[in-house]
């Protein structure tokens, strides 16, 4: 089955907390990752499909790309993930790369219409740290 990946990146803060652990255990648990550090991610989206014999393409990629838009950069570009996007916020959802890739999977899922489905989505922290979710996570 073809497939496409489109990058989109954005700039964020975050650190490791979870509000339900003392101080104490949340810094022997995650360490410096305690304190808010800021990361430039690169997050790869795959759709496949077949792909549509008029266009040539697999999706329409103004609608990717605005779905991208609404569910990625306006969601985490400049922002404390940790103090600003609600699902992370107050300790619930810890803002790794592991739960960052499986939340934008989720509300790229809900997002695409027409025949491409979406396969996977990595989060790179930087050139040496990156999750994958896939379809059959």
């Amino acid at each position: 089955m073809p497939s496409l990946t489109r990058r989109v990146s954005f700039t964020a803060t975050h650190r490791y907390w979870r509000s339900d652990w003392s101080d104490v255990r949340n810094e022997q648990r995650f360490g410096a990752a305690t304190v808010p550090h800021a990361h430039d991610y690169a997050c790869d989206v795959t759709v496949s499909g077949r792909i549509d014999e008029e266009t040539g393409m697999l999706v329409d990629l103004g609608m990717l790309d605005r779905a991208l838009d609404r569910e990625v950069r306006s969601r985490f570009h400049g922002k404390n993930i940790s103090a600003q996007v609600p699902e992370f916020a107050d300790g619930k959802l810890i803002p790794t790369c592991e739960n960052l890739a499986r939340f934008i999977f989720e509300r790229l899922t809900a997002s695409l219409t027409g025949s491409a489905t979406l396969a996977s989505v990595i989060v790179r922290e930087d050139e040496t740290i990156s999750a994958e979710f896939t379809r059959e996570s």
